[in-house]
């Protein structure tokens, strides 16, 4: 008969990994209290109140874990979440009035676009990101979809970003990516119904007050299409390049096209396209389809001298993980989306000359 210690609880909740910070959530300092009467078992996780919901699937995993124990007739797992004071920051004088918040430093900005929705910027730009954060850049993610913000989802982020001293806010970070988004500062429900002026300056408030701190780069997850936004944003930001994203069907392409035309009339360089949901795989027979034609993007590409970055098959796996708020490229790094993702973000690093020494 097991023992139901306190101490076997904890090792057996050893097993659990933050998929984040590559470690267990004992070692993380993440169990808060341990309660066990009789073969019933109740646990608290404590995490900061902007990664409660990411927390979830962690969570589930924890309580799964207690009760395969033997003679454990019943676990529970609950998940609280605090204020991290720490993320606070702020200089102030003897009269109490700020003199100085934190500066920002960021070195180079790269535009992922689409010339329509629904064809997988978002997730794109997600896992572009963290790539880029796996080879060892300080990385941002800023969300200028304004009417559409779906990356605090997707990065399992919730909460509201911490005063830092004036009109600063510190944006929220998971998986070592610091995200500012719209969708931080509004309800999920709250339809964002604004007009061209006022989305321009909800856009420069995410770029000017927040203390992004020092980053080699920042992502911008750009709304689809060609409006306001983008227009802004090269006009405000130096961007080092913009990548396009496109399935292979030829309406979507149609829409590319004008994309492509935008950011060449704003001197934007186009550093490449990226083909998603290139093809699907039978995981069972490996028999493969291209659902949404085959060699759109390469063909494209090709007629207008811009590289193809990459190639991203369909799959079940990449939205799930995007609905989970842990993006394939942490919940499955051996899949093929992952590996493409890595490539594509080692050459989107030559590209904007990102140099080693240039790290902060």
């Amino acid at each position: 008969m097991t023992n139901i210690t306190e101490d076997f609880i904890l090792q057996i909740l050893k097993e659990v990994e933050d998929p984040s910070q590559s470690k267990d959530i004992v070692s993380l300092g993440l169990i808060s209290n341990i309660t066990v009467k009789d073969t019933n078992v109740a646990v608290t996780m404590e995490v900061p109140v902007y990664r409660g919901a990411s927390m979830e699937p962690i969570r589930k995993l924890a309580q799964e874990k207690l009760l395969k124990i033997d003679n454990v007739t019943s676990a529970t797992v609950v998940v609280t979440a605090h204020e991290n004071k720490k993320t606070k920051s702020s200089v102030q004088t003897n009269d109490e009035k700020i003199e100085k918040v934190l500066e920002s430093n960021v070195k180079r900005f790269i535009a992922v676009g689409s010339g329509k929705g629904g064809v997988g910027k978002s997730t794109t730009s997600v896992n572009l990101a963290i790539a880029l954060k796996l080879e060892g850049y300080n990385v941002g993610l800023l969300d200028a979809d304004v009417y559409g913000p779906s990356q605090p989802r997707m990065l399992g982020v919730s909460g509201r970003p911490a005063s830092v001293g004036g009109d600063m806010v510190a944006p929220l970070q998971n998986f070592g990516i610091s995200l500012m988004s719209m969708g931080l500062l509004v309800p999920d429900d709250t339809a964002m119904i604004w007009r061209g002026p006022m989305v321009q300056s909800a856009l420069t408030q995410m770029l000017n007050s927040v203390a992004w701190g020092n980053l080699d780069v920042i992502v911008i997850d750009l709304p689809p299409g060609t409006g306001d936004i983008q227009i802004s944003l090269a006009q405000q930001v130096n961007l080092a390049g913009a990548v396009i994203v496109s399935t292979p069907q030829d309406i979507a392409l149609l829409d590319v096209v004008k994309a492509l035309t935008m950011f060449q009339k704003a001197n934007v360089p186009v550093l490449g396209m990226i083909e998603n949901m290139s093809y699907w795989s039978c995981p069972d027979c490996g028999r493969v389809d291209h659902i949404f034609g085959e060699g759109g993007v390469k063909a494209e590409a090709k007629k207008r001298d811009i590289e193809l970055l990459g190639e991203i098959p369909i799959s079940a796996e990449v939205r799930k993980s995007s609905d989970s708020g842990i993006p394939i490229i942490i919940s499955e790094p051996q899949s093929i989306q992952s590996k493409n993702y890595r490539n594509i973000a080692k050459n989107l690093i030559k590209s904007i000359k990102l140099d080693e020494e240039e790290l902060v």
